[in-house]
């Protein structure tokens, strides 16, 4: 009975200390990431990416498409010409709205600068177109400095006749030719 006992005793305590010494199985490790899901996100993140960039590329686009507008209109009104009666130098009222538009811009752009070319018609020696020219030049700048802006914004250049607008020995060619024309010389884009 010792014996069985000593037998029982031993088979306890190996059963014991055998269940004592196994450790627990460790826990699975938390499944990779496969590399589909890697290259899914991935590429999510660069169709964003892109799609960002186009949106950027086509506001900035927009925005060079309306500055061009912009300034294409404002070159417009600021070459727009102005004419003048028959051996004459006088601001004509119906060119009074074109100045005073010119003289709007010219107040809100201070870069802006300004050539103004006084012409006539053939009628006349050379000298004295040249000298009817000037005048035009400078009744248009004396309009334009009443307005408010500085002379120094402008050139004055007469051709006299050598540069008509229109051919011819008609009064329409002649009151074509007798004008002022405005060239933007600084301040403004290409």
């Amino acid at each position: 009975m010792k014996q069985s006992r000593a037998v029982m005793a031993f088979l306890v305590l190996t059963l014991a200390l055998g269940g004592c010494s196994k450790k627990p199985p460790p826990p699975p490790e938390p499944a990779a990431e496969t590399p589909t899901r890697d290259l899914d996100a991935e590429r999510r993140a660069a169709e964003e990416r892109a799609r960002l960039e186009a949106e950027e590329r086509a506001r900035l686009a927009a925005e060079e498409a309306t500055r061009r507008e912009a300034e294409a209109r404002m070159r417009a009104t600021l070459e727009e010409m102005v004419f003048f009666d028959y051996d004459d130098a006088r601001i004509r009222p119906e060119a009074q709205a074109t100045l005073d538009a010119k003289a709007r811009i010219l107040r809100d752009n201070a870069a802006l600068r300004i050539r103004i070319e006084g012409h006539c018609d053939e009628r006349g020696s050379n000298e004295y177109n040249d000298a009817l020219g000037h005048r035009r030049a400078e009744a248009i700048m004396s309009y334009l400095t009443a307005a408010g802006l500085d002379a120094r914004r402008f050139e004055l250049v007469s051709f006299g006749e050598d540069r008509p607008l229109v051919s011819g020995q008609s009064e329409t060619a002649w009151a074509r030719n007798r004008r002022g024309e405005f060239r933007v010389v600084a301040g403004l884009g290409g």
